[in-house]
């Protein structure tokens, strides 16, 4: 399936939102559980993030000869 620039854009804004929020939700000294559902969360989403990152704007390094 191929998608377009801007809506790897908008994916990744979606990620980086909710990376954001739960790191706020973090911030308010959640219970145990709600903890640990919202680390959980805050790491797949930086996952999904940083695997989208890469496959949108693939790091090429070429050697010089």
């Amino acid at each position: 399936m191929t998608t377009t620039i801007n809506e790897d854009l908008a994916a990744m804004r979606d990620h980086r939102n909710r990376i954001h929020r739960y790191r706020r939700l973090l911030e308010a000294q959640p219970t145990g559980l709600e903890r640990q559902y919202l680390e959980q969360r805050l790491s797949e989403d930086r996952c999904a993030f940083d695997a989208l990152m890469a496959d949108s704007f693939p790091l090429v390094f070429r050697i010089l000869a």
